[in-house]
């Protein structure tokens, strides 16, 4: 996961679950983490990853487009390239961007969300006397005969 990478919605997941993100990567590893965070938290690591797929892509064509650079160098292909590979993570951070958010908007506060309890399961054996046994059905019965 991306959890030392920051990402643009660090400050809404901060705001909503009440901690700093590295906390909550903490908490979401206990038992009883709520299932909203980890999903929240996901998501939040993809956004992180495809935000640095966006930035590696931005800073190669502007390194491409350096006014310094030798004119002789540029290469059309490689641009159209960037440009649909741009393309590309700008439509996957969108779309983590917009899932995090409904999720966001969408889950009960953090104090109303139901939390898995953990229970004891409690086996109860006994055995019954052998008169109390009921008997399988038809046993000892003899067949009428049909004449």
């Amino acid at each position: 996961m991306s959890r030392d990478k920051a990402s643009t919605m660090d400050a809404d997941l901060q705001k909503v679950f009440g901690k700093p993100v590295l906390e909550l990567y903490e908490a979401a590893a206990d038992y009883d983490a709520s299932p909203a965070l980890a999903r929240a938290l996901e998501l939040r690591s993809f956004l992180a990853l495809t935000e640095e797929q966006v930035a590696r892509v931005r800073d190669r064509v502007h390194a491409e487009m350096d006014p310094d650079r030798n004119m002789g160098e540029l290469s059309a292909d490689k641009l159209r390239f960037d440009a649909q590979w741009l393309d590309a993570a700008l439509k996957a951070r969108d779309g983590y961007r917009a899932a995090l958010g409904e999720l966001l908007r969408t889950m009960p506060p953090p104090a109303q969300q139901a939390r898995p309890v953990r229970t004891a399961q409690l086996w109860a054996t006994a055995t019954l006397p052998p008169s109390a046994a009921p008997a399988p059905q038809r046993a000892g019965a003899a067949r009428a005969r049909r004449l």
